[in-house]
């Protein structure tokens, strides 16, 4: 967004704090305002009266949920370190660096809780005082009897699993730009963003702004992965400084800024059990997770724990299921949603512990996720007492076996183990399903969720029988425009090319809910298929007093109507439009034009579903783990354009096998992050990746009419539990039970060190 260049603009730098938490004694700006070039300079008590209530929350998943207040700006105390406490305002960005380098904070360094489990100790440093704790919340759920499953189970597992902090990695970081339009009296903003709806109907609260008075547009989105799910306190900045100045302003962040000042993902300690039977069949499952929210409650920050609040029992059935979350106040960025969000943590810890039966019985783990999958049918119900959509889970497994030549990889792994090698194989297996296409609304509403999970969409034929589509999601590399004129040119046969679609801008396009959950399509795709048969039927209309013939005696095809049995006598869709606007003579009741608009509620998600095979080579003498084969089967019911669905599958899988070997983002006790670039932030490339082998079943979904379900983030949702369970199969060999992701070799090797003395006749220390 950086190359938006408004007439006149001043740049704008944030100064943050460098302590996890510390007390705002001063802020001095003379320095700041003494540089040549430098425009303003404001701390947080400069501009608290220009805030009319903090940065929007709008997921309060508790009555008793504590949240805190969130300032554009910090005013008394930086809550951690990256919070911003002063900007600079410059006439270009150099001198706003200048300037910023000479803004002096007075900090009184504070205690940090930089600990997920630590926080919740007695006598922990308080992230917010007034709170007199660092628990934000804590969510309860049980269906069935569940004491009474695990007392009188015959095997009882139990496995903790650590989740760790992820840093969202877009191609392109945040940014925002704003000015202020004199004519029609708006404040117009730029922001790259998933959701700019929301930003318009919440950021004016903060603001003070009227809604009516905000105009948001989303340009070219250069990737977001839930980490642009967010309205964020650079926003209301730069509309609060164009307003102050009357000059537009635009705020870039740089990478490393990025790394501290973007949410990151993830951050959970899990603890899962399973009962089952001595034949392996699951009768209860317990979940307990700690969830990190970091300094401050984004957006939706606390409800992204509890969307796997029904998932921990994943694809299995099972008697009695618990489920038990607590979120938890850290001096850390503030926790957001990352792809997959709060649903591939729980499918981590279920996929996870089935591994662990697996061993505890002796069965292959095929067998055992075998005996435990849902029947097949539509609207199932799982363990956690929500019915899927759709059910087929076994085909999806045999023909990843299949791919993977699971037979010969154990094999080879048998033979490898009986020579000794240095480099062993593991082979993971995970058995997935997602919860996404985010609505309905009133669903949404029992866990309190304070927005819609509508999509609109309007769609136009014009006179000269082009079409536009106008939608109220917002892509950001998802190939939206693509599909969406698909769907469109599907329904009025005409040529792709002649098909526009429209997006991102709110004073061109309806009000929409925006782009996560993988619920583009499911929704928003759904949205323009159903409002483009609705002009179509208008057409019909239209057509049928043209060709003076009986509606229900029109045939329609390639952009065409015809009379049945008389196939000559007909009129284009070009010819019904020019009619329709012409309105010269229309049928009784019918109004000019070719154009309608709704807004797409969908009756229930959709579950999309695979299985996932992950190879590993584990270099035993030093931990090294290289991935060396992935098979992917996916389920995401009918497809609109395959390569779009692979191109989803293969990202998805290398954004979660980063997070399985790679990813993690590393504080230092007092809260300082030790990653926050990419020489210390290790992300894979294609190096470290080998070529994904993807296939897919097709299951439609019956709960809407393109019978569709997400695809986009079944990648990372299996690829961490996939390779971690090829890690520890491994490891297994060596009796390791585990290791935390990352697998880095570090760890690994750390893992593997008393087996490997023991074996060698050495002195472990």
């Amino acid at each position: 967004m950086d190359n938006i260049v408004l007439p006149g603009e001043l740049r704008v730098v944030i100064v943050r704090s460098p302590f996890a938490h510390a007390r705002i004694r001063s802020v001095d700006l003379s320095g700041a305002l003494r540089v040549p070039g430098v425009v303003a300079a404001f701390s947080g008590f400069d501009l608290r009266d220009d805030w009319a209530a903090p940065l929007p929350m709008i997921w309060p998943v508790t009555p008793d949920l504590h949240v805190p207040d969130h300032w554009p700006l910090a005013v008394e105390e930086a809550k951690f370190a990256g919070d911003g406490v002063a900007v600079v305002v410059g006439e270009t960005l150099a001198t706003a660096k200048d300037g910023a380098e000479e803004v002096e904070v007075d900090y009184e360094p504070l205690p940090a809780a930089t600990d997920l489990e630590g926080a919740l100790a007695e006598g922990a440093p308080l992230v917010h005082s007034a709170f007199g704790t660092n628990r934000c919340y804590q969510v309860t759920y049980s269906r069935g009897e569940v004491e009474r499953a695990f007392a009188g189970a015959d095997v009882l597992v139990s496995r903790r699993f650590r989740v760790p902090r992820i840093i969202p990695s877009s191609i392109e970081t945040r940014a925002a730009a704003a000015r202020f339009d004199p004519v029609l009296d708006e404040f117009v903003l730029w922001t790259s963003s998933q959701i700019p709806h929301i930003v318009k109907r919440t950021l004016g609260v903060t603001v003070g702004l009227p809604e009516h008075r905000l105009h948001v547009i989303a340009p070219d989105v250069g990737g977001a992965f839930g980490a642009k799910l967010n309205v964020y306190a650079e926003e209301a900045l730069v509309l609060t400084l164009t307003r102050r100045l009357g000059r537009p302003v635009k705020w870039v962040e740089e990478r490393s800024e990025a790394s501290v000042a973007t949410t990151h993902g993830r951050d959970q300690v899990q603890r899962i059990e399973v009962a089952a039977r001595r034949d392996g069949s699951i009768t209860g499952i317990r979940a307990s997770i700690l969830a990190s929210m970091g300094a401050y409650l984004q957006l939706e920050t606390p409800g992204i724990p509890v969307l796997g609040k029904f998932l921990f029992g994943g694809v299995y059935g099972a008697e009695a299921y618990s489920f038990d979350c607590t979120g938890v106040f850290t001096n850390l960025t503030p926790s957001g949603a990352y792809r997959g969000v709060g649903r591939a943590e729980a499918l981590y810890a279920i996929e996870r512990v089935m591994d662990a039966l697996a061993r505890e019985l002796g069965l292959d783990p095929a067998e055992v996720r075998r005996r435990n999958f849902l029947p097949a049918g539509e609207m199932v119900m799982n363990a956690g007492g929500i019915r899927y959509d759709s059910v087929d889970y076994d085909k999806a497994l045999q023909r990843a076996l299949e791919l993977a030549e699971y037979e010969a990889l154990r094999a080879e792994q048998s033979a490898r183990r009986a020579r000794g090698d240095t480099q062993q194989l593991g082979i993971g297996i995970a058995s997935y399903v997602d919860s996404c296409g985010v609505g309905p609304s009133p669903i949404m509403a029992l866990s309190n969720y304070e927005a819609g999970a509508w999509e609109s969409a309007r769609v136009r034929v014009v006179s000269s029988g082009n079409v536009e589509v106008f939608t109220g999601t917002s892509p950001q590399g998802q190939g939206h425009v693509t599909a969406w004129s698909q769907i469109a040119a599907d329904v009025f046969g005409v040529a792709l090319e002649d098909v526009a679609v429209f997006h991102s801008d709110s004073a061109v396009v309806p009000p929409g809910t925006g782009t996560f959950n993988s619920r583009s399509l499911v929704v928003g795709g759904t949205a323009i298929h159903l409002t483009a048969n609705k002009v179509l039927a208008k057409a019909r209309k239209v057509a049928a007093h043209m060709l003076e013939a009986s509606e229900d005696d029109l045939e329609f095809a390639e952009g065409r109507f015809s009379v049945s049995g008389a196939p000559k006598h007909g009129v284009t869709l070009a010819q019904v439009a020019r009619a329709a606007y012409l309105a010269h003579s229309l049928p009784e009741g019918v109004e000019p034009g070719l154009e309608e608009t709704m807004l797409y509620d969908p009756t229930d998600f959709t579950y999309p579903f695979g299985t996932h095979v992950a190879v590993v080579e584990i270099d035993v003498e030093t931990g090294l783990v290289n991935l060396v084969k992935y098979v992917a089967v996916d389920d995401c019911g009918n497809v609109v354009n395959p390569m779009i669905v692979e191109g989803q599958a293969h990202g998805g899988i290398a954004q979660g096998v980063g997070e399985a070997l790679f990813e993690e983002a590393l504080y230092s006790p007092d809260g300082q992050l030790e990653t926050a670039s990419f020489m210390s932030y290790l992300l894979p490339s294609a190096a470290e990746l080998v070529p994904f082998e993807v296939d897919r079943t097709v299951t439609p979904s019956p709960v809407n009419p393109l019978g569709a379900k997400g695809a986009a983030e079944s990648g990372a949702i299996a690829a961490p539990p996939a390779v971690m369970n090829a890690v520890a199969d491994a490891l297994h060999f060596f009796g390791v039970q585990d290791v935390d992701m990352p697998a880095t070799p570090e760890r690994v090797w750390a893992a593997l060190r008393p087996a490997r003395t023991a074996e060698q006749g050495l002195d472990p220390e």
